[in-house]
């Protein structure tokens, strides 16, 4: 007996030591779920002595507060039917506080008739692979995003080449009609709205570039009242009269330093998202702009540092978002619009814009109670000396014979007729090589070559080297909407004289052309 009793004394000292090694505890319950026997690693792992839960607590008074109920319900079911439990994965919270995620595996203790008399099992703390699964979850959202991210970059060059040659032709020829109309002309309003829609319409193209990286921003020291104005009459237009809109812009906030397109974009993203809140119900749009200062205590993000800032303000009464949805409206591709109606990228990019500005965006949104979006942009430094006004530059043309080379015929024929308006002689071709081979056959005939960049069989690039090689001082403009491997420091560096992006404003064009020609 004396044998026996060591024996088992033995075998239950092993158990234990095993049992804390792999940082696990036993337990014993009765068929309501009530502690009967808990091994003593509990204290080590739990924090609790083996007294304070027997008979004294359910398995399921460990389950953390929030969800254990539903836990409560579950595991009774699994009682209920005598079930093993194999491998379930679920929390407990320790006395302390922390909670902990285990392993259970139990198997039901029965008595003689086959009724449950309760069960026997084992709990083994999983925490550090939990963390570290969700680790390598969150490495592979990461990875998973970053491919995203880098397929809108490489889509973004087809798309931006496409669209700005669809766009070039409507700007150019809208430009040329412009001049021709009079002034009293009653087509000239609907000119000028088309000539602006599609200026405007290249902030599209920015967008997309933002997102590979190509984009250029071209800061300026500027107000912001025009430019939300501008947007606001382009969005009453498109909303119906069940939106009322009302905007507070005060005429004494100061300046900021900015790209106004993308100014622009950040009133029409922020607008349209309001509309569609309240697109069902109707409502009430508000936009406010005022001067604001923030010290120490008010800067919202540890980017920001205190002083001025521009305040400005999109709320709308429309049907709002609770804290989930507020805490995941700037993460690229998250959407609640339903398909067809958005691509989660507009918040992504607003705060993106406003990051790099320096700036913060705030949200405030309740269900029922509508939501509120506050940007705060830096004010820029007041400036002693105003700079100067901006001079309209005449057109000055020229007489020169340009060779402009460009694969879209559109492009091509309204480009030609554009920079014959201008007075110069242009040969055109829409073959790369077939413009090689005529400069070719008379080089000193060209006093420009004005070609695009992503053409068949061979590159602007690549045709502004062969072309340098015929005759070293031929200057050459570099036109693209797009390019991964071109940028102006590259163009520059392979004898280009200029380089241009689509879609060109003729004024710009002909100030480009005589900025080359003229050195």
């Amino acid at each position: 007996r004396k044998k026996g009793e060591a024996a088992l004394l033995d075998a239950k000292e092993r158990f234990d030591q095993l049992a804390e090694q792999s940082r696990t505890f036993t337990w014993e319950i009765d068929a309501n779920g009530l502690y009967t026997y808990v091994g003593h690693t509990v204290t080590s792992i739990l924090g609790y002595e083996p007294e304070e839960l027997v008979g004294k607590m359910h398995f399921y008074d460990l389950h953390p507060e929030e969800g254990r109920d539903t836990f409560k319900t579950a595991a009774l079911e699994i009682l209920a039917r005598k079930e093993p439990v194999r491998g379930l994965e679920n929390q407990i919270e320790t006395k302390a506080g922390e909670i902990l995620w285990v392993v259970t595996n139990g198997f039901p203790h029965l008595n003689t008739d086959g009724t449950l008399r309760g069960y026997r099992g084992e709990d083994s703390d999983s925490t550090e692979r939990k963390q570290a699964e969700a680790e390598q979850e969150n490495l592979q959202a990461q990875l998973n995003q970053a491919q995203k991210m880098e397929s809108i970059g490489t889509l973004a060059g087809g798309i931006a080449h496409d669209f700005n040659n669809i766009l070039f032709p409507i700007v150019g020829h809208t430009e040329m009609l412009l001049e021709d109309v009079p002034e009293d002309s009653p087509f000239k309003d609907s000119l000028n709205n088309i000539y602006t829609s599609a200026l405007r319409a290249q902030s599209l193209v920015k967008q997309i570039l933002t997102f590979s990286r190509q984009g250029s921003n071209e800061l300026m020291l500027m107000k912001m009242q025009p430019i939300i104005k501008e947007a606001l009459k382009l969005i009453r237009s498109t909303i119906p009269t069940t939106i009322k809109i009302n905007q507070d812009l005060d005429p004494d906030c100061g300046v900021i330093k900015a790209d106004p397109t993308q100014i622009h974009q950040i009133v029409m993203n922020l607008s349209t998202n309001a509309y569609h809140a309240m697109e069902e119900t109707g409502g009430e749009l508000k936009i406010s702009l005022k001067q604001v200062e923030l010290g120490e205590d008010d800067i919202i993000t540890p980017d920001m540092t205190p002083g001025a800032y521009a305040c400005l303000t999109v709320a709308d009464t429309g049907k709002g978002m609770n804290k989930i949805l507020t805490d995941k409206i700037f993460d690229p591709f998250f959407t609640t619009k339903e398909v067809g109606k958005g691509t989660g990228m507009g918040l992504s990019v607003v705060h993106g814009i406003i990051k790099g500005m320096g700036g913060s965006i705030h949200v405030y949104s309740e269900p029922g109670k509508g939501t509120q979006f506050h940007v705060y942009l830096p004010l820029a430094e007041a400036v002693k000396e105003q700079p100067a006004a901006n001079v309209e530059t005449p057109i000055q043309g020229g007489t020169e014979h340009i060779l402009f080379v460009d694969d879209e015929e559109l492009i091509l024929q309204m480009e030609t007729v554009m920079l014959e308006r201008l007075g110069y002689q242009v040969t055109s071709r829409t073959s790369s090589l077939e413009a090689l081979e005529a400069f070719r056959q008379n080089p000193d005939k060209f006093d420009m070559v004005i070609t695009d960049m992503a053409m068949p069989n061979m590159s602007g690039d690549k045709l502004s080297v062969e072309l340098t090689k015929i005759r070293p001082d031929i200057p050459v403009l570099l036109c693209t909407g797009f390019s991964e491997t071109m940028s102006e420091e590259k163009a520059v560096s392979l004898g280009i004289k200029g380089f241009l992006l689509k879609p060109i404003v003729m004024k710009y064009l002909d100030q480009k052309i005589r900025e080359v020609l003229d050195k």
